[in-house]
């Protein structure tokens, strides 16, 4: 029975160096979050596959969502330059309010971007109840860096006597 023992923990033992050394690892998730959930497997992220551990040989970075990724030239997608990047949007803030004397609301737009850019911006022109009177869109170029004051009409003087308050949307998308 002795024996049977033995051997039953020699095989033990076998069975975690030939997992140790394969690579396998056991209990831990796959990490990155690519979605394969979690236990053991080959190649877990967590593991370190570069040279200093392999006794020589070549880095090979298997992480795709690492920033460093060894499969692209540069200028092909990752975060190469600003020119493939979204312009930002633009603030709005609200200088003066629509009037029977100014029929538009008179907003500051600031572009935080590099480059000059057109924004759209959106004021609600609403009751003294808060309710909705009518809302109006206008294009406002604002070079890069700056900010320019803007007028938003109302467009409907018989909306004027009814207008109480002016709430411009806070962010300007760009328009083209």
């Amino acid at each position: 029975m002795n024996s049977r023992g033995n051997t039953l923990r020699l095989t033990a033992v076998s069975a975690l160096v030939v997992l140790a050394l394969t690579g396998f690892s056991t209990g831990r998730g796959h990490g990155g979050g690519h979605g394969d959930g979690g236990g053991g497997g080959c190649s877990s992220s967590s593991q370190n596959h570069d040279s200093s551990s392999s006794g020589g040989g070549t880095h090979r970075d298997y992480d795709y969502d690492d920033d460093d990724d060894d499969y692209g030239t540069s200028g092909s997608g990752g975060s190469g330059g600003s020119a493939s990047m979204s312009p930002q949007d633009a603030t709005v803030e609200l200088v003066g309010c629509a009037s029977a004397k100014t029929p538009y609301a008179t907003v500051e737009v600031t572009n935080p971007n590099a480059s000059a850019g057109v924004f759209t911006v959106t004021v609600t022109f609403r009751d003294s109840t808060g309710a909705e009177v009518v809302s109006r869109s206008e294009e406002v170029d604002v070079p890069a860096n700056a900010t320019v004051t803007a007028q938003v009409d109302v467009e409907d003087n018989t909306n004027l006597p009814r207008i109480a308050d002016c709430a411009p949307a806070p962010y300007a998308p760009p328009a083209r």
